[in-house]
């Protein structure tokens, strides 16, 4: 039995967000072509939306990775990480994946990378300062997992899609609340055009939203996959348990965080103050970290 039994799901969930992405662009298009009575809205969204896709799928680990500050290095600039990232990648048949490192105080990691040919590994800083050999090494795995399992390009793509989508909504919101809809209400009514104005309002408030519970809806579930990968790789899930109670307990904040690249990393990159936030609590992506432990700590290999 293989290692990686949702790969196939992860690939076809990949295009099932793709799918969706375009259905939901082409209608927000749709309408707004509609209500401006201009047809070349409609044509010019739908060939923005292929094109976003097609970027998504080519460019969009290079896009995370630029968000991240990050930075590659090679055997020789830290061998003990290199060798370690290596030999997991040996144990689970997976290709070497290119190494990163993110100039962070904060312990954390993320994968990203199209497919296993094209994958990323990258850590913080404060994760190599932090953990110890079995520790980094549980961490290593889960992320490997990620790999394995193909969910990195459904992650990544993720941050351009909804990025988007939210870029998209609040164009036409401005153009809403600017009064672009009086010619119109001219020709058709005051009333009419007032309804029509409500609902693009609606629409450019809800897609974003949309965007965003689909982009959570495939966070949580996959960290605990991930964890669990990554602990029957290693076969020693207390390294993983222990890297991330103390990745937890860390309040040291990040500078590169992101609302739209957190579900990327290995654990929510919102420290401190911001933690607290009642919105961020709201659109967190992912499952709390004891629970993640207990589970962790409950297998038997």
């Amino acid at each position: 039995m293989t290692l990686y039994t949702h790969k196939d799901e992860n690939i076809r969930k990949t295009w099932l967000l793709f799918s969706a992405f375009l259905i939901v662009v082409i209608g927000i298009g749709w309408f707004f072509s509609y209500l401006y009575q201009n047809s070349v809205i409609l044509y010019g969204v739908v060939a923005f939306a292929v094109f976003m896709n097609i970027f998504s799928y080519w460019f969009s680990d290079k896009i995370v990775l630029s968000m991240a500050h990050a930075q590659p290095i090679e055997k020789k600039d830290n061998p003990d990480l290199y060798n370690l990232v290596e030999n997991l990648c040996i144990t689970a048949g997976l290709p070497m994946p290119r190494v990163y490192i993110v100039h962070e105080e904060q312990p954390n990691a993320f994968a990203t990378g199209r497919d296993p040919k094209h994958a990323v590994v990258a850590v913080t800083q404060g994760l190599l300062d932090r953990l110890n050999r079995s520790e980094l090494e549980g961490v290593i795995a889960h992320e490997l997992s990620h790999v394995g399992n193909r969910d990195m390009l459904l992650s990544t793509a993720v941050v351009v899609l909804v990025g988007f989508i939210s870029i998209l909504s609040d164009m036409f919101m401005r153009s809403a609340l600017w009064g672009s809809f009086s010619n119109r209400d001219d020709r058709e009514g005051g009333q009419a055009g007032t309804v029509l104005l409500i609902i693009g309002i609606v629409v450019s408030i809800l897609a974003p939203i949309s965007a965003q519970l689909m982009h959570l809806a495939i966070s949580r579930k996959r960290e605990f996959l991930a964890d669990a990968s990554g602990a029957l790789l290693t076969r020693y899930p207390e390294g993983l348990a222990s890297a991330l109670e103390k990745i937890s307990q860390s309040t040291t904040p990040m500078s590169v965080a992101s609302s739209t690249t957190a579900h990327l990393w290995l654990d929510d990159p919102f420290k401190g103050a911001q933690k607290t936030s009642w919105l961020h609590k709201i659109f967190m992506t992912h499952p709390p970290a004891e629970d993640r432990i207990a589970v962790l700590r409950g297998m038997h290999i």
